[in-house]
């Protein structure tokens, strides 16, 4: 067993906007040497929040990735971390960092508690299977409450919290915390900038609170430990630390138990506490469950964190770089790889080669001549590569499991201000595209306007913010737009039979097929070929189904991409000279176009989760508006004196939303917002979104 891989730790920090993700780091940064001043998200000098815009915005846009090394228990151990956005507008940068990572500690606000991106982020890391612990920041806020985010994380997010500290005065007064596993009080110097610490006697007014809690932390451990269990029975003081240290650990990776600490990371107070519990908590690559890839049969292939297995790896992130170019970040599977070698892009057939291997400190790098199993890295050289490919050695291919990205909500039309900017503007783009998922660039036949699509209204203006100051070009844009659906109904049988005759040898291509509603609105084409004793020559099959796929990007309403579609292929005949792939692809997509048409087609629209917290006084005449917005109130919750609303609402009422909320609560209130579904409206709605987008009535 790999003793550099057992102290190895790949985690992601991960939160809430502003509950201090970034300043957690920072701190991190200091205290394990890298960094020698503390960078302050306020000030715009966060080593992690290195882009103008998060800077200036004091939020983090990109996950940027940094190593440090910490000493614990006279070991050292490797920890690579990835500082990930709280905003929900970008919430791919968390959902392709969790892939890829073994663990993760989520930061919560000690007076927000768990809010909405927090959420968010617990069902990506729990789609993952990412383990995690918990570290309640902002302890020294007024009204701060430990206790209550527990709670909240018991009852909002269904997990097990185990409490592992308690914390010493509340708000101002906040000084330290008791660790329950050694039983001990530790109090942190304010004139050292956090840099030392002291062990103290329980403060007397703590000790029933202690004892209650360290009890129900041995009893909860002992219950996933059998051995544990026996010892509780019969003796709970012969319980040594390490056996309590590795119960939690064992339940942690199993996602049984999510350990929680306590600290005001601003203040400089109990950032250390997080680097020992990573340590002790947090899986080692080692730890992990078993990857698999599939090989080129499409056999499953178990992926061995060795470092003399083949190599391979996921590539999970590309940025473009103003001195070395495209930058691709990934993790290593299994095996090595040295700088200069050659590799095979398992997704685009290619074998490049790799010219440098990078270890990322924010966007500062720091040159490697190789990367081992279940370590991260940046790599240049790369010529054709999206988020997501496998990287494998040229002679042992293997596919690793890809990345899902949620759907774009937004749209805007964007033109370049002087024309000599316009090829400029299309590369710049390319470039975008390729760097974020979630990012869509298409062009508007119709109008022939270049139409960009993002997650929000800020990640939108993020992009352009970008091209005016990294490519300096000016850009018009158009207001933002609902990135609308379209999918049917009902299922009906359609045949179409495609003829051309030119002179020479014609067109001709007959196919019946299904039409009907996978029932889950998602993208793409479920196809299933169902003709029987080849009345179409199986060599047009893949011709036909590329058709239907053509076919979805433009519905028969709005021209929108068409969701949650099933084609079954029945039956069809062929010519045998005037048949071909090109005639049957083009069958599929005229067949697919007249069949959406007789199937009820309709519009389906971005539903959105908002959640406002305000004064309990203005929350009458905000569910009012809400109301008018067309959105559905979930749920009315309190937080102190702060009434707290849940609605769904379409996206398409919700533009500018904040100046009408902060008029209506004297701009005492704040709203977040996250794509929840996609829902089909009413009739006069779908009229009216029709009469918008095509400038006339249409029939369905």
């Amino acid at each position: 067993m790999s003793d550099r891989l057992l102290h190895t730790r790949n985690i992601g920090i991960m939160a809430h906007i502003d509950a201090g993700k970034t300043t957690t780091t920072e701190r991190i940064l200091y205290y394990t040497g890298v960094n020698y001043r503390m960078g302050e998200v306020h000030e715009g000098t966060a080593v992690m929040d290195w882009m103008p815009q998060e800077q200036e915005r004091g939020i983090t846009i990109t996950s940027a990735a940094t190593t440090v090394f910490w000493n614990y228990d006279e070991d050292k151990y490797k920890i690579n971390i990835i500082d990930t956005p709280g905003h929900v507008d970008f919430t791919v940068e968390v959902e392709r960092s969790l892939r890829i990572l073994d663990g993760g500690v989520v930061v919560f606000c000690a007076v927000g508690g768990v809010e909405p991106q927090s959420e968010t982020v617990w069902r990506q890391a729990d789609k993952y299977k990412v383990p995690r612990i918990c570290y309640v920041n902002k302890m020294d806020r007024s009204g701060a409450d430990f206790f209550r985010v527990v709670d909240e994380i018991k009852s909002k997010l269904n997990a097990k919290p185990l409490v592992l500290q308690i914390p010493i005065g509340e708000e101002l007064a906040f000084v330290g915390i008791v660790d329950l596993i050694e039983n001990k009080a530790f109090v942190w110097d304010d004139d050292a900038e956090g840099t030392k610490f002291e062990e103290y006697e329980i403060p007397a007014e703590l000790l029933d609170t202690v004892n209650e809690y360290r009890d129900k932390l041995i009893e909860t451990v002992a219950e996933l430990d059998e051995n544990l269990m026996n010892k509780y029975f019969t003796d709970a003081t012969s319980i040594t630390v390490d056996e309590l240290k590795n119960a939690i650990r064992k339940a942690t990776i199993d996602l049984k138990l999510f350990p929680v600490i306590c600290g005001s990371s601003f203040k400089n107070k109990g950032v250390q506490p997080i680097l020992d519990a990573v340590v002790n908590y947090l899986p080692c690559p080692l730890d992990t469950p078993p990857v698999y890839g599939t090989d080129f049969n499409g056999n499953p292939v178990l992926v061995q964190p060795e470092e003399n297995a083949p190599f391979s790896a996921l590539a999970f992130k590309i940025q473009t770089d103003p001195f070395v170019g495209k930058l691709v970040f990934f993790r290593v599977y299994s095996g090595k790889f040295t700088a200069g070698s050659q590799f095979l892009n398992v997704n685009t057939g290619k074998k490049e080669r790799m010219s440098k291997i990078l270890q990322m400190h924010a966007n500062k790098q720091n040159p490697l001549t190789e990367i081992l199993a279940g370590d991260i890295a940046a790599g240049v050289g790369f010529k054709e590569i999206k988020t997501g490919d496998t990287l494998c050695d040229t002679s042992h291919q293997i596919l690793l499991e890809n990345i899902v990205f949620p759907e774009p909500v937004v749209q805007i039309a964007v033109e370049a201000k002087k024309q000599e900017d316009v090829e400029k503007l299309n590369i710049a783009l390319a470039k975008m595209v390729e760097e974020d998922p979630t990012f869509v660039v298409s062009f508007d036949g119709e109008t022939g306007q270049t139409v960009v699509s993002g997650m929000g209204e800020l990640h939108l203006d993020i992009v352009l913010d970008r091209l005016s100051r990294e490519q300096n070009i000016d850009c018009s844009k158009g207001r933002p737009q609902v990135a609308y659906k379209e999918t049917i109904t009902s299922t009906i049988t359609h045949r179409e039979v495609y003829k051309k005759q030119t002179g020479g040898h014609g067109k001709f291509a007959d196919i019946e097929f299904e039409i009907s509603n996978t029932g889950d609105n998602k993208a793409g084409l479920q196809f299933v070929n169902e003709v029987k004793g080849g009345a179409i020559p199986s060599q047009y099959i893949p011709a036909i189904e590329k058709g239907f796929k053509n076919a979805l990007q433009n519905g028969v309403l709005i021209g929108a991409p068409v969701y949650g579609i099933k084609v079954r292929l029945i039956d069809g005949s062929a010519h045998e000279v005037d048949s071909d792939a090109l005639a049957f692809e083009i069958a599929a997509g005229i067949g697919f176009k007249n069949a959406c048409k007789k199937a009820a087609p309709v519009i389906l629209e971005p539903i959105m989760k908002i959640e406002v917290v305000s004064p309990s006084d203005y929350i009458g005449e905000i569910s009012g508006d809400l109301h008018q917005r067309r959105a559905q109130v979930t749920g009315m919750d309190s937080k102190g004196e702060l009434q707290i609303l849940n609605a769904n609402a379409p996206l398409a009422e919700m533009f500018g939303y904040i100046s009408s909320l902060r008029n209506i609560s004297s701009g005492r209130g704040t709203f977040s917002m996250e794509f929840s579904h996609y829902s089909v409206p009413s009739r006069d709605i779908m009229e009216d979104v029709m009469y918008k987008i095509k400038g006339y009535r249409v029939d369905f």
